[in-house]
């Protein structure tokens, strides 16, 4: 099979507290994504999304995207960025306008998108983007391009993604340190979104938490668009440390068994299940974990207690998470987990027990060369983000020129962001 031709090119980075992975990818000719190559490398330098150490950081950034042009046989100069720390917020504004019954041109479009722009208010924060998300045409929602038509008022909601400035500054410089120019940095919400929710999961409403590393973040999506999320500060590298601590072994050792013979679920058969501490290979003279018998094996029973117990605390806070954002009732059902924690076998059906919500694993959307290593949880936001650089977003702050508004505008002040959004769709 001939490779398709490819018309434009897409380099996406993802800094992640455990890992940085990066990714090439093109748009044929017939609008299929491909992967031309991709490239991760053990992360040095991040701790729970922010960058502590700018050299090791750009070391690792540069390092990933190398692999990937390898890969690709392409060099690459601008690449998009996905953060999910740096004090992310999700707000949602919207702005309206009379029309007056005429037909809509596109003028009428970007003057109410400029209008957009004086709600929103960042509070001394950065804009990341500030995207419509769907527009309102005499009170009739979920319009996604008004042009051509009629109506007396049209207004657009608008989703407003805002990091704290010095934390994306220190982000930006380590990757524009590896030689490389920053299109744009994504919050990760965004882009594992593209990734891991169909449009008419988006459309009735679904919550999406990933689960990281270090990081957590719990995001509710309905209407269309992403309505609000919140940041855990904790991510299932705080298993591994639980494991280590508990059995007093090397965290490489604890990372091991936890994706080796960990499990969300406990079975009778754990109590008579031993599992080696040692992996072939490791040098000789570790420690000897505790509760150990005398050829260094626990049993399983024991290391799947103390990752529930974990677990437990991790469902709490995400069970918190929704109910602060209005995540309730009839609408407010499907849960989706991605992100590298959720490969921990038997997640779901934990989940779905502890917040009695119906619970599936979301993966990226299969794709032409997309290795299997990639096709998993753990690469949703790293997928997410070509889809997203493909998908070609409108951000209201590039619309030009700068029109000055002449009709009468209402703005939904962003005070009340999140708790009217929400109110408005569950």
């Amino acid at each position: 099979m001939a490779t398709p031709r490819i018309t434009k090119v897409f380099a996406a980075v993802n800094v992640g507290s455990f890992r940085v992975s990066a990714m090439i990818a093109g748009l044929s000719e017939t609008g299929e994504m491909v992967v031309l190559g991709s490239g991760h490398r053990a992360a040095q330098g991040i701790k729970r999304g922010y960058v502590t150490d700018m050299q090791a950081a750009t070391h690792s950034v540069r390092d990933a995207i190398e692999r990937a042009e390898k890969m690709a046989n392409i060099g690459i100069q601008k690449v998009w960025i996905g953060c999910s720390g740096a004090g992310l917020a999700s707000t949602t504004a919207r702005v309206e306008v009379e029309v007056g019954g005429r037909r809509i041109e596109q003028d009428d479009i970007e003057h109410l998108l400029v209008a957009g722009r004086e709600v929103i208010e960042p509070d001394g924060r950065t804009v990341l983007h500030a995207q419509p998300a769907h527009y309102t045409l005499d009170g009739a929602h979920g319009v996604p391009n008004p042009k051509g038509l009629h109506a007396e008022r049209l207004a657009v909601d608008i989703h407003v993604m805002l990091a704290d400035g010095a934390p994306i500054r220190n982000l930006t410089e380590a990757v524009q340190n590896a030689h490389l120019d920053v299109e744009a940095v994504v919050g990760s919400p965004v882009a594992a979104g593209h990734a891991c929710l169909s449009p008419e999961e988006r459309e009735l409403g679904v919550a999406l938490v990933e689960f990281g590393a270090e990081v957590t973040t719990v995001s509710v999506y309905a209407a269309g668009m992403l309505l609000g999320m919140q940041v855990i500060q904790y991510g299932s590298g705080d298993i591994t440390d639980a494991i280590a601590s508990a059995f007093g072994i090397r965290r490489y050792q604890a990372e091991r068994l936890k994706c080796m013979s960990g499990s969300a679920i406990a079975s009778p058969a754990d109590h008579r299940e031993m599992i080696p501490v040692n992996a072939p290979g490791d040098p000789e003279g570790g420690p000897v974990a505790r509760h150990a018998d005398d050829k260094n094996r626990i049993p399983r029973a024991e290391l799947i207690s103390v990752i529930t117990q974990q677990l437990g605390f991790f469902t709490e806070e995400v069970s918190k998470s929704l109910k602060s954002m209005g995540f309730v009732g009839q609408t407010g059902q499907q849960v989706v987990l991605t992100g590298g924690g959720a490969q921990l076998p038997g997640l779901a059906d934990y989940t779905q027990s502890a917040l009695g919500r119906p619970v599936r694993i979301g993966s990226p959307p299969t794709m032409l060369g997309l290795p299997p290593g990639h096709a998993t949880p753990s690469s949703s936001t790293l997928v997410g983000l070509v889809l997203f650089a493909a998908a070609d977003p409108v951000d209201i702050r590039a619309i030009g020129p700068a029109y000055t508004p002449t009709g009468s505008y209402k703005g939904m002040k962003l005070a009340s962001r999140l708790v009217k959004a929400v109110k408005d769709y569950f």
